[in-house]
């Protein structure tokens, strides 16, 4: 496009050619020419559309219209064409008006072109991805920045913020998505292709169109949030409609594929091998694929709306197919072990199981019959041709399953009615030695139940059953009542037998006895078919009643027995008394008397509850013999049993105090104090160990003799045995003491603590050899001694050693620690050591005396020689 230059000379003024008329003249016939080149360019421009159906022919539109534009506009530019402007405006020609009106259409159009060909062009490089990219993610991040890229063009830009502009560039957009879906979407490619890859593929389209969606809304709240004026209100159903239903339909093909997946999963090759027939297997997976092949050869596009009455023939065609194809499956693999409902018994919920699909079946084949077209197909004629041939199999299976139930029940249920009501684990006719002799149940079968069941649900199915059959049924409150009953009465004896230990069982022999014979009829006489069973039940319960009463009554009788045997076992017989004037401690002898007292009045408290259990057994006599004696032989063995237990408990009283006491001696707790004291010519204890040592053996004495304040009974009472006269002057008591004492645990105990008290006495015994050091002070003959220095008449210097010796030793015992506490024992040092300071005291003292007589001595002697000088 070239404007044609004015071959006319116009040099010269502007003002002066516009005066010249034959220039004018030519000037006007060059600008008609360039008026209607522009005006034909103009409505050539106006009229383009863009080459495709793409977003990026859009684009190509706008720079061709740019180019085309611009080219023209800067021809204008040239001074040559400017000047011929001027020059017809000079001459105020009507003509220069008009042109001057193209010539502004030219460059408003050039500018829109060139603004839209600028802001079109930051969106390029997203389109091309769109339309070119590989990978659905690539897509994915792409939708997003296109969009944020159109808002800023629908902010910035001063021609593309217009909904007649915008709103066609989005269409082409949705095209796009629309076409890349189509081609990764390829019906015939993806049903040759692996399942999992073909619903991975729809499953990215689907989320490829939806997110398209998803980010368009986002993208207009962000342009109202954006304080922009003008908002996106476009018209959404122009926009999506076509993608929305592109949509659904990856979606319902997502769907095909996993009733396909779960078809063909069902003839896995694991299943063929283990299959009695793997041909069947081959010509089931065969049917599985003639059901999709239609999917295969579509002869229109599933995507176009225009073909959705198609699409859903297609869709229904499959469905059907599968439907009738499944419930095959499912009635062929679970003929031996069918998927019962709940509470249905085996036969009968077998075959609603088969009805049931049989209704589904008869569901779908009913739609094909309205859907005259499908029918129609020979695909349709197969499926009607399969649906009798498993419509057949269903009745023989469901026939069968009746008759075999039918002969079963006839045969049984005559049996099963014959059962007796109890059965036992034994049935010894023998006095009972444990609780556990007899264990009764209820023999009530599970078959009867279940044939109660299953004819309640025949009926219901509309199957004639047994006469007895039904009567039983009819029955069925009753036989629940009467087994509801049993095992609640069973529980209770159940639990009754537990209750009792041994001794108990024996005691009430008599009661146990004839709760069983009246137990024994429900194993004996009493069966299904007995009128009875009622009067039986109420029978056993009362009786049960009864003994559980009187187990009860001995049961809270016995608690009173065990809970003062529980006192007299709990008694603490080494009651330490407490140190007096603060860190005083008692002496050994005030310790042990103190130990003994105390025991003295709890053994007085322990033989009143002891005595107070005879009673207490006579109270058991009265309720089970009816007698008060004390002696009734049906509780000889009670007797027996609490006397042993009796035993047990003194046992264990006085093990566990020796086992105190001997945790006492072994504490490093003081208890107890002795001295140390100065025996010329020894060092020794206060009491000595052999007092304290038989002090102690008194005292573990003391606590088993405890045991001769608990009378024996009689044997075979709980009466306590009169003293026994042997001659006139001796009384022999039977006690537990002889037994009592000679139990092992009670002779290692007293062994254990007279061992650690020799090993403590022996201990400080060892600690006083440490005094013998200062034995001089009372070992050495002071008046030999004294003597001995009187006739040597030393010098002071050895007086001086002397006193020095003597004076060290009675400082140095004061400074000793004066108090040892070891264990339980507390040695007083005190004593020892105020006795070596007066023999040290005494030494100087006596040495001082001599050394002032013998210095008296010389001193007279000089005195004398003096005067006779």
């Amino acid at each position: 496009l070239k404007l044609e230059i004015p071959t006319i000379n116009l040099d010269g003024e502007v003002t002066v050619l516009a005066t010249v008329p034959v220039v004018v003249q030519s000037l006007k016939s060059c600008a008609l020419t360039w008026q209607k080149l522009i005006s034909r360019v103009l409505e050539e421009q106006l009229k383009k559309v863009p080459q495709g159906n793409g977003p990026l022919a859009e684009i190509d539109l706008w720079r061709e219209k740019n180019a085309t534009l611009r080219a023209l506009t800067e021809q204008i530019k040239l001074p040559e064409v400017q000047k011929v402007l001027e020059i017809l405006q000079e001459a105020e020609s009507e003509f220069i008006g008009d042109l001057q009106i193209v010539l502004s259409d030219l460059n408003k159009y050039h500018m829109e072109a060139q603004d839209n060909a600028k802001f079109l062009s930051t969106l390029e490089r997203h389109l091309k991805t769109l339309s070119a990219g590989s990978g659905a993610d690539v897509i994915s991040n792409t939708i997003p920045s296109l969009l944020n890229a159109l808002r800023m063009v629908w902010v910035m830009s001063r021609h593309y913020n217009k909904e007649e502009r915008m709103v066609p560039l989005l269409e082409r957009i949705s095209w796009e998505i629309s076409a890349r879906v189509r081609r990764v979407v390829d019906l015939p490619t993806l049903f040759t292709e692996d399942i999992a890859a073909a619903k991975f593929k729809v499953t990215e389209a689907k989320a490829t169109l939806e997110q398209w969606k998803k980010c368009y809304f986002t993208t207009c709240i962000q342009v109202e949030e954006s304080g922009s004026e003008r908002y996106w209100k476009f018209d959404v159903k122009r926009l999506f409609e076509k993608t929305d239903y592109m949509a659904s339909i990856c979606q319902e093909l997502h769907d095909i594929f996993q009733v396909t997946e779960e078809l063909y999963n069902i003839f896995i090759p694991e299943l063929t091998t283990v299959s009695e027939n793997p041909k069947s297997i081959a010509e089931l997976r065969k049917e599985v694929n003639i059901i999709i092949s239609p999917m295969e050869d579509l002869t229109f596009d599933p995507f176009s709306m225009e073909s959705a009455h198609d699409w859903a023939l297609v869709k229904e065609e499959f469905r059907e197919d599968v439907i009738v194809e499944i419930v095959k499956q499912i009635f062929v693999q679970n003929l031996k072990a069918p998927p019962l409902y709940k509470n249905h018994p085996p036969v009968a919920g077998a075959i609603s199981w088969s009805q049931s699909l049989f209704r589904r079946i008869q569901h779908t084949i009913t739609r094909f019959q309205e859907v005259e077209e499908l029918l129609a197909t020979e695909r349709g004629k197969e499926v009607k041709q399969i649906y009798l041939q498993v419509a057949k199999k269903m009745k023989e299976y469901e026939d069968q399953k009746y008759r075999q139930w039918r002969e079963r029940t006839e045969h049984m249920l005559p049996l099963l009615l014959k059962d007796t009501v109890l059965t036992v684990s034994s049935a010894t006719e023998e006095p009972v030695t444990t609780k556990k002799s007899i264990c009764f149940a209820l023999n009530f079968s599970p078959e009867i139940q279940e044939i109660i069941t299953e004819t309640k649900y025949m009926e219901q199915l509309g199957l004639p059953v047994p006469e007895m059959a039904r009567y039983v049924a009819l029955q069925e409150d009753k036989y629940l009542r009467y087994t509801s009953k049993l095992k609640a009465m069973l529980d209770r004896y159940h639990k009754l037998m537990e209750m009792m230990n041994e001794a108990e069982t024996k005691l009430l022999d008599d009661y146990v006895q004839e709760l069983w014979r009246i137990l024994k009829a429900g194993h004996r006489r009493l069966t299904w078919k007995s009128v009875g069973i009622g009067e039986f039940i109420v029978q056993c319960t009362q009786t049960i009643g009864k003994l559980e009463l009187l187990v009860h009554q001995i049961h809270n009788i016995s608690e009173d027995i065990s809970s003062k045997l529980r006192s007299i076992e709990s008694t603490n017989l080494f009651k330490f008394p407490h140190s007096k004037n603060g860190d005083k401690l008692p002496g050994a002898k005030e310790f042990f008397d103190d130990v003994k007292c105390e025991q003295v009045k709890d053994v007085e408290h322990m033989v009143r509850k002891y005595s107070a259990i005879p009673q207490l057994l006579i109270e058991v006599e009265g309720r089970v013999a009816n007698t008060n004696s004390g002696k009734s032989p049906k509780l000889a063995s009670y007797y027996a049993y609490w006397e042993h237990r009796i035993y047990q408990v003194l046992t264990q009283l006085i093990v566990k105090n020796l086992q105190a006491f001997n945790a006492a001696v072994l504490a490093n707790v003081p208890l107890l104090q002795i001295e140390a004291v100065l025996s010329v010519p020894e060092v020794t204890l206060q009491p000595n160990a052999s007092e304290i040592e038989k002090m102690t053996l008194q005292a573990i004495q003391d606590c088993v003799e405890v045991t001769k304040h608990f009378v024996r009974w009689m044997h075979g009472t709980c009466i306590e045995c009169p003293p026994q006269y042997v001659k006139v002057d001796e009384v022999v008591t039977f006690s537990f003491y002889s037994d009592v004492s000679q139990s092992p645990l009670i002779t290692e105990q007293a062994g254990l603590i007279t061992q650690n008290v020799h090993k403590l006495l022996a201990s400080l015994n060892k600690c006083l050899n440490q005094w013998k050091r200062y034995d001089l002070v009372w070992k050495s003959d002071k008046g030999a001694v004294l003597d001995r220095l009187a006739a040597e008449k030393p010098a002071c210097v050895i007086f001086d050693e002397h006193l020095q010796f003597y004076m060290k030793v009675a400082q140095e015992v004061t400074q000793r620690t004066l108090i040892k506490d070891e264990q339980f024992i507390r040695l007083q040092l005190a004593p020892l050591a105020s006795a070596v300071q007066e023999n040290a005291k005494s030494w100087v003292m006596s040495l001082g005396k001599l050394l002032n007589e013998l210095a008296r001595e010389e001193l007279f002697k000089l005195q004398d020689e003096i005067q006779v000088g």
